[in-house]
Parts: structure tokens; C-alpha cells; sequence
């Protein structure tokens, strides 16, 4: 997001209410999604086939929302960077790991947690941390590296579950995802910022995804719970083993986030990002990919899509517990 979505824009408008609102529509969002969902949930499909084409507008308009040269500036922030691939690419596998064994035994729990856990959140995230103050620009710099590197990395995280399991993860969802919901919209969003320096209409484009952006994220929370909530409901037992390790993984990255970002001497704004990095998991991207695995494997998406009610709920804690414990530094007065 800009610089609005952390601070409120245009107090007396219809996006700065949204966005003082945000969290209480993303909550309501998940109530409508369950609500629907589980009333009807014949209509599930219907709402699995709608996923990736509304995360393709959701993602065009998160990348609309800094300039390219912005971006090209953040990228330079080397220190930066290094924490965010530290945190995310070296701390957290090994976090993973660990908690990963507690359901090693069952297939598509394995699968699930690995999945949703070892992929870094691109999207909600630079919302989230730009509510409590952080870095919420330099987060969105580096959300296409972020996602080139875990579709990279992912395959081999997933050596974790052992090499019959792994025989069975076929790699061209992965492919087209990263082509759809990353390429396309970037280059979407390139495309329309370049008009944007000589068209008034491409101007009014980008002005009006940004002002879209909190609906476009409710929209994208209810679809994906609507998808899933029945499948959630059916099978709520097996789903009590995983949701201690979304808790657990929540409270530890915390202090984790907060000691990577010193060892590198970042800035508050910078270690406050770098927690929720950390914290953040690609759900609603990698659902997709979940939704493509074979009839073995048919839970993994429900797996997915519980890790996503829990770590909502948790960035409502985050959003009050981080500036809390990250505080900016106040010069002392003699």
C-alpha cells in the first residue's frame, strides 16, 4: 500500500473509512465468507474457480501501490533485504522444521503446514505492518523477490516429507501461479504506471485499484473462506493437530523477527516489518497450488485455509503487540 493505507488518507472520504476500518472488514469478510459457505455449500466450486482470478486483481492493485522508481530505491537497501531473506528463507525453515513434526505422521497435514508455512506473504502483510508502523513500503519492494525466490526454494523445502511423498507434488501449478498471480499483474501494474505519465485515464486507473484495495482484500478473505469453510466444518477434528502449530509459529517469530533485525542494526520501522514478514504466510497465494494436488492429498487446501483464519486473528494481536514491543526510540531530555 502507500503511505494512506498506514496513515489514513482523505479522512473525510469513502477510502480513508475503509481503511481506518480495515481490520474490522477483513474480520467481517471471513464471517460473510463462513457464512455463505457453510449455508450453501454446493457452491463451493463456484468459489475455488474464483480465487485466482481475484487474487490477480488483488495483487495488480498491491503492486500499483508504490512507484516503480520507489521500488528500485527500496531494492538498494541491501541491509534490509538480508533480513527479510535471513528471517524468511533461513530462520523460518528451520522454525518449520520443528514444528512440522508434530504431524509427520499424516500426509496432508505434513503437506499443508509445509506449504503455507515455508511461503512468505506478499500481499496483507504490507497492510498489516504499515497499521503498526512499519516499513510497510520496503516490504512491498521486495514482494516480487520474495515470491520468485519461495517458488525457487519451495521444492526443495518440500524434501522435508520424504521423496514418495514428494513424487506426487507436481510442479506446473507452481509455474502457472507464479505467471499468473505474480508476472501478470506486475507487469500490469508497470504497464499502467508508465501510461500513468501521459494518460489521464491510466491516472485514474491506478487512483481508483488503490481506493479499491481494503474491498478487493475483503472480497479475496470471503472467497477463499467461502471455498473451504464446509471442508473445514467436516473435518474440524484433524484440523485441532495443526492449529497449536499456527499458534506456536506466530509467538515465536515474534522474538525471532525482533533478533534478526538487531543483529543487523535495523531501524524500528525496519524491525517492525521484519516481524511481520516473519509472521506472514503466503495462504491465499499458495491455495491455489493446494487446490491442484490429487485425491490423496484433497485436505491440504482445508490445512491451508485454517493457517489463514489463525494468522488473521493473530495480525490483530500484532498490529497492537509490535509497536509495544518495538517502541520508537525518544531522545532523553537532561
Amino acid at each position: 500500500m502507500n503511505e494512506a493505507t498506514a496513515g489514513g488518507a482523505g479522512r473525510g472520504t469513502l477510502r480513508g473509512w475503509l481503511e481506518r476500518r480495515q481490520i474490522a472488514l477483513y474480520l467481517g469478510g471471513l464471517g460473510a465468507g463462513a457464512v455463505v459457505g457453510l449455508a450453501a455449500p454446493s457452491v463451493s466450486r463456484f468459489f475455488e474457480l474464483s480465487i485466482t482470478p481475484v487474487l490477480m486483481v488483488l495483487l495488480y492493485a498491491t503492486f500499483l501501490g508504490v512507484p516503480l522508481t520507489r521500488v528500485g530505491r527500496s531494492l538498494r537497501d541491501g541491509r534490509f533485504l538480508v533480513g527479510v531473506l535471513v528471517v524468511n528463507f533461513v530462520v523460518v525453515p528451520v522454525v518449520v522444521f520443528g514444528l512440522s513434526r508434530f504431524v509427520a505422521h499424516d500426509p496432508a497435514l505434513l503437506l499443508g503446514v509445509l506449504l503455507v508455512l515455508l511461503t512468505p506473504c506478499i500481499d496483507y502483510v504490507i497492510v498489516f505492518s504499515g497499521l503498526a508502523g512499519g516499513a510497510h513500503e520496503r516490504l512491498l519492494a521486495a514482494s516480487p523477490l520474495l515470491m520468485l525466490l519461495q517458488l525457487l526454494l519451495l521444492p526443495v523445502y518440500l524434501l522435508f516429507i520424504g521423496p514418495g511423498l514428494l513424487d506426487t507434488v507436481d510442479v506446473a501449478p507452481f509455474l502457472e501461479a507464479f505467471l499468473l498471480l505474480i508476472v501478470t499483474p506486475l507487469t500490469l501494474a508497470a504497464t499502467t504506471q508508465f501510461l500513468g505519465r501521459r494518460s489521464g485515464a491510466a491516472r485514474r486507473v491506478m487512483a481508483v485499484m488503490q481506493g479499491l484495495m481494503v474491498p478487493l482484500m475483503v472480497l479475496t478473505l470471503a472467497v477463499v473462506v467461502a471455498s473451504q469453510i464446509d471442508a473445514v466444518r467436516s473435518g474440524w477434528v484433524s484440523l485441532l493437530a495443526v492449529v497449536p502449530i499456527y499458534v506456536t509459529f506466530l509467538v515465536v517469530m515474534v522474538p525471532l523477527g525482533i533478533l534478526t533485525a538487531r543483529t543487523l542494526r535495523q531501524d524500528v520501522p525496519a524491525t517492525r516489518a521484519l516481524v511481520f514478514s516473519g509472521a506472514t504466510r503466503n495462504s491465499l497465494v499458495v491455495l491455489p497450488l493446494a487446490l491442484a494436488l490429487p485425491g490423496p492429498l484433497a485436505f491440504v487446501p482445508v490445512v491451508v485455509v485454517t493457517q489463514t483464519l489463525v494468522e488473521l486473528i493473530g495480525m490483530v494481536v500484532y498490529v497492537r503487540l509490535i509497536p509495544l514491543l518495538v517502541p520508537r526510540v525518544t531522545p532523553r531530555h537532561p
